[in-house]
């Protein structure tokens, strides 16, 4: 075999594919990672144990991770950026990429999604969810009131009940004066009316109110009652068909940031979010009000309007009614024909 020395430019040729080799495949991997590694971080102000987080949430950010082949992963953050009211504007801002929160808690910003948080309206969570979404979808988006950010979804909670600690529920007269901690407009207008008093306070608060006596009741679905722990605390119930009100979500996530992702990734959360997630969302908190109401079995006692009492509660919300409809005038949308195919896909859910 030849014996010889390399010349200089062989030896240059060796070295130079010993350090260009390896940085081109360092290049490469880190090209590659951070295709993998888009991360939307989103705000979260409840208990992970809460329906919402473990029923909603993680499992939206499970599917967003498969339905982009890992591209996107979302992280929901262990403590929020901010109350409750502020997620809209957390999102909006680019604070954080995606947040949820109730509408009602920013009184007068959100009134076209109040339709869905009126009186008697909700058979279901899933039924009253998919009509939010459709009617917002065909004659509300327009209006814009979720300006700055993409909304993945709009939900509702099931049919909310009126509990108290010692107060008597019927007749309707036994609740004169009763302090109520309420949920947002349609139930601090909904109990005035009915002559009782409104604590306006975040739910988590809903123990000490209850507990201390600041508050003689409170109005909340099945599920929120064991959740909160107050399913030792009220003894009474009050309940009509279709529930005595409503609050709607919204869950969204900052436009700009949707818009960066590649087209792909786009199409792909599209895939996962909007009626898709509704649905689940839906369901998912019917479950918990099932699971809630089984809890409540021989702690709360149940009464169901009667006829008469529910003629007073409904003579009572025509008053919300109408200054719902007025907020629909204000922004050019036709409440009575809102309020029709509202109720016309409640029907369609339920079939």
């Amino acid at each position: 075999m030849e014996n010889r020395s390399k010349s200089p430019r062989e030896k240059d040729m060796r070295l130079t594919g010993k350090f260009v080799l390896p940085s081109l495949l360092a290049l490469a991997f880190a090209a590659g990672a951070s295709a993998q590694e888009t991360t939307l971080r989103l705000s979260n102000w409840l208990p992970p144990s809460h329906p919402v987080v473990k029923d909603i949430m993680v499992p939206w950010a499970e599917q967003v991770a498969e339905a982009t082949e890992g591209r996107v992963a979302v992280q929901i953050l262990d403590a929020p950026l901010g109350p409750p009211p502020a997620h809209f504007d957390l999102v909006a801002s680019g604070a954080a990429d995606i947040g949820f929160s109730a509408h009602s808690y920013t009184p007068g910003r959100f009134t076209l999604t109040e339709i869905a948080e009126l009186p008697f309206l909700t058979p279901s969570s899933e039924a009253n969810s998919l009509a939010l979404w459709n009617v917002w979808t065909e004659m509300l988006a327009e209006k814009n009131e979720h300006a700055g950010v993409k909304v993945l979804a709009l939900f509702g909670h099931g049919p909310g009940h009126l509990f108290t600690t010692d107060r008597a529920v019927t007749p309707l007269s036994e609740l004169s004066g009763a302090k109520i901690r309420v949920a947002g407009a349609i139930t601090d207008q909904l109990v005035q009316g009915l002559g009782m008093v409104s604590v306006q306070a975040p739910s988590s608060e809903s123990y000490e109110l209850l507990s201390n006596g600041v508050a003689d009741g409170i109005v909340f679905p099945y599920e929120s009652v064991p959740f909160f722990r107050l399913d030792d605390v009220v003894k009474n119930g009050l309940r009509v068909e279709g529930g005595m009100y409503n609050v709607s979500f919204f869950f969204v996530m900052n436009q700009a940031r949707f818009d960066s992702l590649s087209e792909a990734d786009r199409a792909a959360i599209d895939k996962v979010s909007g009626e898709a997630l509704v649905r689940m969302a839906g369901k998912a908190w019917d479950a918990a009000d099932a699971a809630g109401l089984a809890a409540l079995e021989g702690k709360v006692s149940f009464h169901d309007a009667t006829p008469e009492e529910h003629a007073v509660i409904e003579e009572d919300a025509k008053a919300i009614y109408d200054r719902v409809a007025q907020g629909y005038a204000a922004k050019g949308v036709d409440f009575e024909a809102a309020l029709a195919m509202f109720r016309d896909e409640l029907g369609k859910a339920g079939q």
